[in-house]
């Protein structure tokens, strides 16, 4: 399906401006929460602090360690971003409004989302640092792990709608939300998808206490600014997934255009996520694990055959 200029130009300006705009509203609520001043000096409220990171970014010296693979090295930041990018190609902002109206939604989803793994793993190894290296398989065991728990809770939605179309999917909730339905896939999908993000509490990739930075502790510039613009686009996706999936996307009262439904919902799930890294502890990663496979696995693979049930046996009574 062929889509005007104006969507594709304009999703990809809002996205890009949103994730520079999150790192002020990040510190800014992170200070709110813990009660001490944020970003105050630069601009009003310190909202020129992103250009100030920005400019600074551009300007720091762009250092390949000598003992790196350089092509990989360099290649490795540019996947997280522009898998992420990819991925929000199919998400319906509005009715109409959708870069590509696919029919296999989710599952094309799905594979974007995997994609970032080789961004952490890449860099990681590349960066030849036993500290990076210990971080990127750190990732990329808790991001394959817990893609197999979003999967299987994303497939309870799919049963209900009956399509891998993301604009299926919220036309289906017009009478009935999938949140109250589906809580327990609701509750499964936000947890892997914050441990897809590896954002606190599930931020054990770049463990600061035990790993410098993590995969990215060699990376300096606009190379480490790629992984910080991923991380934030990231956010935003899965903010943005949740919205579609469980509280019926543009869906809401007449009153208010259906493009800023979207918004408004999609901003409280963002906040949401600044508010878990305020206030929550990291676990350690055998436990992150054993979360994942012993309670997260079974409780996804139970939500999904109760929910096939129900619906067979609705369509045949």
């Amino acid at each position: 399906m062929t889509n005007p200029w104006w969507i594709i130009g304009g999703v990809l300006f809002v996205l890009l401006n949103a994730a520079a705009g999150l790192i002020w509203l990040e510190r800014r609520m992170l200070a709110l929460w813990q009660d001490r001043y944020g970003p105050n000096r630069a601009g009003p409220f310190g909202i020129l602090i992103v250009l100030a990171d920005t400019l600074k970014l551009f300007f720091k010296e762009d250092w390949i360690p000598p003992f790196a693979d350089k092509v990989v090295f360099v290649f490795a930041p540019a996947v997280v971003a522009a898998s992420v990018l990819m991925s929000f190609v199919i998400v319906p902002f509005a009715p109409g409004i959708v870069v590509s109206d696919m029919n296999i939604g989710i599952l094309f989803f799905l594979a974007m989302s995997s994609l970032g793994v080789y961004s952490i793993v890449l860099g990681g190894w590349a960066s030849n640092n036993k500290y990076a290296l210990l971080g990127a398989m750190r990732g990329a065991s808790q991001m394959i792990s817990y893609e197999v728990f979003m999967g299987l809770a994303l497939m309870g939605v799919v049963v209900m709608s009956g399509s891998f179309n993301l604009s299926v999917i919220v036309e289906a909730q017009k009478n009935v939300w999938f949140i109250f339905p589906q809580l327990i896939g609701f509750v499964i999908f936000l947890i892997a998808g914050i441990a897809e993000t590896h954002r606190l509490p599930f931020d054990i990739p770049e463990a600061e206490s035990e790993l410098v930075a993590g995969f990215h502790s060699e990376y300096s510039g606009m190379k480490f600014g790629m992984f910080f613009i991923g991380e934030y686009l990231g956010i935003t996706l899965i903010s943005a997934m949740v919205v579609v999936l469980y509280f019926g996307g543009w869906l809401g009262p007449s009153f208010l255009p259906p493009v800023i439904w979207f918004v408004i919902k999609t901003f409280a799930f963002i906040m949401l996520f600044i508010l878990l890294r305020a206030s929550m502890p990291r676990p350690r990663y055998d436990q992150l694990m054993e979360y994942g496979w012993k309670v997260l696995f079974p409780l996804s693979l139970l939500n999904l055959m109760v929910t096939a049930a129900i619906k067979l046996w609705l369509s045949t009574h």
